[in-house]
């Protein structure tokens, strides 16, 4: 990529951001949050439409400006053969968290494009919270760090995850 084309690349982006400010400005005027008419309430109902959030209990916990909490009480159908909770549950988890977030800003149709996650520590306790939060969106596009902690019975949190990753507005 040439100093041309990497000049073109941040005007372009730079011109989305102004683009988004605008739209959340006329939004505001109109009554609405960053994403419309999306809330708690409407993030809860989308969660619940999901055959595997339902499997694994999970809840939105909160919602909105660019920023989801997740939680998940651990039982011992999400557990490995350690006694950990899995993995995958912690990966689902940081997933939908972060799309969620990005929900907050973009709207609702949107899609995870790419995650990673880093596993920090075994997650033992009562239940997972995975917390959320939009780093940098433009009008189709956000990235969203998140992190995973686990809960104890006394409420003591320890982070055992952390993830990132970069969700799409869905395409008709």
């Amino acid at each position: 990529m040439t100093e041309h084309d990497q000049d073109q690349d941040q005007d372009q982006d730079q011109d989305q951001d102004q683009d988004q400010d605008q739209g959340r400005d006329q939004d505001k005027e109109r009554g609405r949050g960053p994403a419309g008419a999306l809330d708690l309430a409407l993030a809860q109902k989308t969660l619940a439409a999901q055959p595997f959030s339902l499997h694994v209990g999970a809840e939105v916990t909160a919602f909105g400006d660019g920023a989801a909490t997740l939680e998940i009480p651990v039982r011992g159908e999400l557990l490995q053969q350690n006694g950990f909770v899995h993995g995958g549950v912690l990966a689902y988890a940081a997933d939908n968290s972060i799309t969620f977030a990005a929900g907050a800003a973009l709207g609702p149709a949107v899609l995870t494009s790419g995650f990673s996650i880093q596993y920090v520590r075994p997650a033992t306790g009562s239940r997972l919270v995975a917390r959320a939060t939009v780093a940098h969106a433009t009008r189709r596009q956000a990235v969203v760090r998140c992190d995973v902690f686990a809960v104890a019975d006394d409420g003591a949190e320890s982070l055992c995850a952390m993830a990132q990753g970069t969700v799409r507005t869905a395409s008709t």
